[in-house]
């Protein structure tokens, strides 16, 4: 039985994650399904299980999510999105109708990934790590609009003509990119900044000129002051967020690079300010030979506007680093020619409905998923699929939104729209994916955990030894390293080494047509040894033909044809799609069953009414005839005695490679279908790449012992086990993990899906069913062998791309830090500045994310 329940304080996937986590820990329940959108859950059980017992289940959790019968009479309050039990910041659902600014998602992250996949409705900056939220790319565009070239006082919505002059109308241009919102923002306050900064600096450089000629104008302190006043737009305007960052980074004890900039830069800028107001506090070590208090204002104002270039470059790579689903985006056209009462119009692509009809003219772009009706022509899948070669397609072939028509028009059928379209389901998958978090992560989530507390402890001891063992004046080396240790520490370099990676290495799989369902399969991907396929559909074609029906009793092969297709009329098997093509060319009609049930890895079976004197006594007697279509094992189990000269025959066809489904009636055999189905011609090359990779590749089918050995020999294949039922490739599977085996499972149908969940990565045909997909973690858009190879490689360079980002953010923080607290100056006399330690850690996140964009011209053929 099922229940739905509506479910209170959702607010993100991760909230719906943690419900379904919590629903199926509840004793009775047998499976849970939460819509995030509807704010709703669908219960399975098998016995009822009371609402007090599920309310109990989500107060044990610590109450903050609520569920409770359906009603539609008044809402509720949105409660904390903590998927981790932490109140760490309040979300507010976004209605329909609700509007958000810029062009895409109105969906925002932290790059950084700190809290998961969480999600958030408002740009701002990360409660846990203080980096600006970045957008997600969203497939919903704005509308275009139209005006007269003539008159532009004349907009519309659609397509038409000036009702001024008459004149076509055109598309409004709009820019081809617009920027970030984030990026314009920080780009004004960098403009700001570097304004007031220049003079800051200059003024405090000048000291060291020949002469000291700014003193001759006026004495120091008064140029001091004229240093603290420039100062202020910078620090309580420019760059005000990273102070704000830092204090909230301190009261919620999630110590990021804020907090080290706040403390760094503040300490100078304030102890400036002291030197100002206070000059006779401070001992004679910390004055200059004029008398007045050594300053730092253009220390601050040069290490806070340089940390604010590295965020506005960071804001432009982050831009960079999702080009791939920006591009997936452009893909998506934004009209569509509909047929209506024999007559076409242009209309915006969101008015298209399931079941329109739809012209599309040569070099356009196909607006939704559907079938063509008439005419044909080559289509342009490389977007999509990842292959050049354009596919032809005809009459009932299926096209998909966004891919591009040939030279010839044709009429389609809409089956598919807005959401449900392949190309928008590749681009949420790709978003949810960009968002996830690998196992590898894990590794800085660790050495982040402890980082700022360190880098912190390391600047007090660095003032300590520089107070007590430094050159005169002591105090001042001491107070100038300190800070240049707290500034050079950069933990995000640390943070963006993984996410970066993913987020690249996921859209470039896109465009190849290898998605990718989440991090973690990308990880794993990277350490397979054995890679287990089934037969129909993914090393074949999956397109079957029937050679032969053959009679092997009294009736003739047109009755046995027409009582395979009376049984495969019911069903969606490519096998039985092969079969009623066959009987349609022959001009055989499928005649009624009754009881009609598919029996998985095995075949169907139904019952017929018998025809033909004494049948009226028969039905009678609540007799049918019972029908049964399918291989060897299910002959067995309507106990039906296979004569052996048929077996004879039947192996003979098998031994060819072929599949060949016997027909009974009653227990007695009355013939049998042969049907073929060609292996791919990418099959071969794809296996032996997996195979020079050290990797077993391992054929599992429900087929017969000699059609297996014929293709596994065909292909030159590690191994094959025939007749295997769901259960049993399940089975064969857990054998292979339990060997110490990493298993990948290729598969395309519902009989694959139990061994494609078990598998430690499944692997699921683009061409197959909807259940396989769902089980997968990655999908081959083309259905196309070849795919796991890229999945292989782009998994290959994407773990070293990580473990290259990682590898230079240790590396950058551990020679950093030393020099910074100078190491080098009793041996050659170096000391670093505060404001190149600054350039150093602003540059640091931007070559790491550098390095990650390098995935995007990575070769994965």
């Amino acid at each position: 039985m099922k229940h739905t329940y509506k479910i209170t304080g959702m607010s993100c996937t991760g909230c719906k994650n943690h419900v379904e986590g919590i629903l199926q820990k509840v004793e009775g329940v047998t499976g849970v399904i939460v819509d995030l959108e509807k704010e709703e859950a669908e219960v399975e059980m098998d016995n009822h299980v009371s609402l007090e017992k599920l309310q109990k289940a989500f107060e044990d959790d610590g109450g903050h999510y609520g569920i409770e019968l359906p009603r539609h009479d008044k809402g509720h309050e949105n409660r904390s999105c903590c998927s981790s039990g932490k109140d760490s910041h309040t979300l507010h659902h976004r209605k329909a109708d609700e509007k958000t600014s810029g062009s895409g998602s109105g969906v925002y992250y932290c790059p950084m990934h700190c809290e998961g996949d969480k999600t958030y409705d408002k740009p701002g900056s990360c409660p846990v790590c203080g980096m600006d939220l970045v957008e997600a790319p969203s497939l919903a565009k704005k509308k275009t609009k139209y005006t007269c070239p003539m008159h532009p006082e004349v907009v519309k919505d659609e397509p038409g003509s000036c009702p001024i002059c008459g004149m076509d109308l055109v598309p409004v241009e709009a820019d081809e990119e617009e920027e970030d919102e984030t990026y314009k923002k920080l780009l004004r306050k960098f403009k700001i900044a570097v304004v007031f900064t220049l003079p800051v600096f200059l003024i405090a450089m000048s000291e060291m000129l020949p002469g000291d000629p700014l003193a001759k104008l006026m004495p120091w302190k008064y140029w001091n002051w004229v240093q603290f006043a420039l100062s202020l737009p910078v620090v309580f305007y420019a760059t005000w967020m990273f102070f704000e960052r830092a204090y909230r980074s301190v009261v919620t004890w999630n110590l990021n690079m804020f907090t080290l900039i706040g403390i760094g830069a503040g300490v100078a800028w304030l102890f400036s300010l002291a030197g100002l107001l206070f000059p006779g506090v401070f001992p004679d070590q910390f004055k200059s030979h004029s008398g007045t208090v050594y300053v730092y204002f253009e220390a601050a104002t040069v290490i806070l506007t340089l940390v604010l270039l590295g965020q506005l470059l960071e804001a432009r790579a982050h831009g960079k680093t999702n080009s791939s689903i920006k591009e997936l985006l452009k893909l998506a056209p934004n009209n569509a020619t509909k047929i209506v009462n024999g007559k076409e119009q242009v209309v915006n692509v969101e008015s298209v409905n399931k079941g329109d009809l739809l012209k599309v003219r040569p070099g356009e772009k196909i607006p939704v998923d559907g079938v063509v009706k008439e005419g044909g022509s080559a289509v342009d899948e490389s977007m999509i699929s990842g292959e050049p070669i354009p596919v032809d397609k005809k009459a009932g072939d299926k096209v998909s939104s966004g891919t591009i028509n040939g030279n010839s028009s044709f009429v389609m059928i809409a089956e598919k729209v807005g959401s449900e379209t392949l190309l928008s389901q590749i681009i949420e998958m790709v978003n949810t994916a960009s968002r996830s978090r690998a196992p590898i992560q894990k590794l800085a989530d660790r050495i982040s955990g402890y980082f700022v507390p360190i880098v912190v402890l390391i600047a007090v001891i660095t003032f300590i030894v520089w107070a007590v063992y430094g050159p005169q004046p002591a105090y001042v080396f001491a107070f100038v390293n300190a800070i240049a240790v707290l500034i050079i520490a950069c933990p995000c370099a640390l943070g963006l080494a993984t996410p970066m990676s993913v987020m690249v290495g996921v859209g470039k799989g896109a465009q190849s047509g290898v998605l990718i369902k989440n991090a973690e399969a990308l990880e794993r991907m990277n350490k397979i040894d054995v890679v287990i396929i089934d037969k129909t559909g993914t090393v074949t074609e999956g397109k079957p033909s029937v050679e032969k029906v053959v009679a092997t009793g009294e009736p003739d092969e047109s009755n046995v044809l027409r009582k395979t297709v009376s049984l495969n009329n019911h069903s969606e098997h490519p096998l039985a799609q092969a079969t009623m093509r066959y009987a349609e060319e022959k001009g055989i009609t499928p005649g009624p069953v009754t009881d009609f049930e598919s029996v998985t890895g095995k075949g169907v079976i139904a019952h017929v009414e018998p025809h033909g004197h004494g049948a009226q006594t028969k039905l009678e007697q609540g007799n049918k005839v019972l029908l049964a279509l399918g291989n060897e094992k299910l002959m067995e189990q309507v106990g039906t005695e296979i004569p052996s000269e048929v077996k004879k025959k039947v192996k003979e066809e098998q031994q060819q490679g072929k599949t060949v489904s016997y027909l009974s009636e009653d227990g007695k055999v009355l013939g049998f279908v042969v049907i073929s189905d060609k292996i791919k011609e990418t099959s071969r090359d794809a296996i032996r790449k997996l195979q020079d990779e050290g990797l077993e590749v391992v054929m599992l089918t429900g087929d017969n012992e000699d059609t297996a050995r014929a293709v596994s020999e065909t292909l030159n294949l590690n191994g094959f086990k025939a007749q295997m039922l769901p259960e049993d490739k399940q089975k064969e599977v857990k054998y292979l993990q339990a060997s110490g085996k990493k298993v990948a499972m290729a598969g395309d149908g519902i009989n694959d899906a139990p061994a494609l969940a078990q598998a430690d990565i499944g692997i699921a045909m683009g061409t197959g069913t909807d259940v396989a997909i769902e089980s997968a973690e990655i999908t081959l858009v083309k259905g196309d062998l070849r795919g796991i190879a890229k999945a292989r490689m782009l998994s290959h360079k994407v773990m070293r791309n990580i473990k290259e980002n990682l590898f230079f953010a240790l590396a950058y923080n551990t020679l950093g830090i030393p020099v910074a607290a100078g190491v080098l100056y009793p041996f050659f006399g170096l000391l670093l500045s505060p404001m190149i330690a600054a350039l150093a850690m602003s540059f640091s996140s931007v070559s790491v994310i550098a390095n990650s964009l390098r995935l995007r011209t990575a070769k994965i053929e």
